[in-house]
């Protein structure tokens, strides 16, 4: 049994994660190809009202993480959608990959700031509709792009493998460490679906078009059962020509969403809340550009540093696997075993759904701690961010009866 910490804060600011939902992690331009990133939040946020038994007017503000969508808000969007009454409004956050987990961060803080306010806070991410995205030259006409420029041209703006290459490079991360973490991903992934782990977190998507009529999508769609060391060993370099970084240690583009409730812990005693996820601490730190997929372990290290928490004292940890190589050199970096990690799987096996992905880790590691309670056990998030950043949330587990 860990023994909990003094509260960092009084009862009515201590920011405390209540509930948290997630849809089915599905690959881009697959069964949810045709659902909006409104449309595929708005089930999330009622289901979360539902679990935390929280009436619709009693939300503060919508807090929600989106990367490549089409502006406007998704966020207020979503709320109404959901049915939450006019009187709630948005706010969209985009820091790319960690925006997620940066909304989680930013309704923490506006708790901690008082007036015991509840939030419904997360990501959301639809690839298969994001819109297309130009710019006009100088004659005119618009020219397509595939991605936003994060970084002026003299920092370096790599593309994401290409970065993932530059990481595995300089921390001499190997390219069968690489293949043997995507393996066990897809592996704790296939084994926590078959025990049923993530029934508790999913929130189901009723009325999804299909080829023979609508359907419910229910489970994630990304982990593979076929998947071998052999078979990941017959992938080519996907980055560069005698890389080590492949289709097969890199994560797939996905849809989805994932939310929580927060507030302050006295509010959530007050709705009979049982446990919950304390926020300790958050951190987001920028690196090289060229190496952005350390901007994690550097944004953990603050928020341990600072909380006075060892490697060692962590019970869990979620890190959004976008690629294998970036994963493993910031669990080295931190002293964690790549094994401590992602106990149910990650991004490998499920998915990045981009600015979900940060609000995913969120709620997987809520589930975790309610599957095996043990009062004071800590947490942590942690996400790297294109341009060269990265954010880290430090949880603890915490009975409030």
């Amino acid at each position: 049994m860990t023994n909990p910490s003094p509260l960092i804060l009084p009862e009515d600011r201590q920011p405390v994660i209540i509930a948290a939902r997630r849809t089915p992690i599905c690959r881009a331009n697959g069964v949810l190809k045709d659902v909006r990133a409104h449309e595929l939040l708005a089930p999330v946020l009622q289901s979360l009202l539902r679990d935390a038994a929280v009436a619709p007017e009693a939300v503060e503000d919508v807090l929600v993480g989106n990367a490549v969508g089409g502006g406007g808000n998704v966020a207020r969007l979503a709320a109404l959608e959901a049915g939450l009454p006019v009187s709630v409004p948005g706010l969209t956050v985009d820091r790319q990959c960690g925006s997620g987990l940066d909304a989680i961060v930013l309704a923490s803080r506006l708790v901690a700031a008082g007036g015991g306010g509840l939030y419904l806070a997360g990501g959301v991410e639809s690839i298969s509709t994001a819109p297309l995205r130009a710019r006009t030259n100088s004659a005119g006409v618009p020219e397509f792009f595939s991605r936003a420029q994060f970084v002026p041209p003299g920092y370096g703006d790599p593309d994401m493998g290409q970065a993932a290459e530059n990481v595995a490079s300089r921390f001499g991360i190997s390219r069968e460490r690489q293949d043997a973490g995507a393996l066990r991903s897809h592996q704790r992934a296939l084994a926590s679906e078959a025990a049923g782990l993530f029934d508790a977190e999913i929130v189901e998507l009723p009325g999804v078009s299909g080829p023979d009529g609508p359907r419910t999508i229910r489970s994630d769609d990304g982990p593979r059962r076929g998947l071998t060391a052999a078979v990941l060993a017959r992938f080519p370099p996907a980055f560069a020509a005698a890389g080590t970084v492949t289709a097969g240690n890199s994560c797939f583009d996905a849809d989805g969403a994932a939310a929580v409730v927060i507030t302050s812990v006295e509010r959530a005693r007050s709705l009979g809340a049982r446990d919950g996820l304390l926020v300790r601490d958050t951190q987001t730190a920028g690196v090289d550009p060229e190496l952005l997929g350390i901007g994690a372990a550097v944004a953990a290290a603050r928020v341990l540093g600072r909380s006075r928490v060892t490697a060692a004292e962590l019970g869990l940890v979620e890190f959004n696997e976008a690629f294998a190589a970036q994963t493993i050199a910031c669990l080295d970096r931190l002293g964690i075993d790549p094994e401590r990690a992602n106990l149910d799987g990650g991004a490998l096996a499920l998915g990045h759904a981009y600015g979900a992905s940060g609000a995913v880790l969120v709620t997987r590691l809520l589930a975790q701690a309610r599957r095996t309670p043990v009062q004071g056990q800590l947490a942590l998030a942690l996400i790297s961010i294109a341009g060269g950043m990265g954010t880290a949330a430090l949880l603890e587990y915490r009975s409030l009866r």
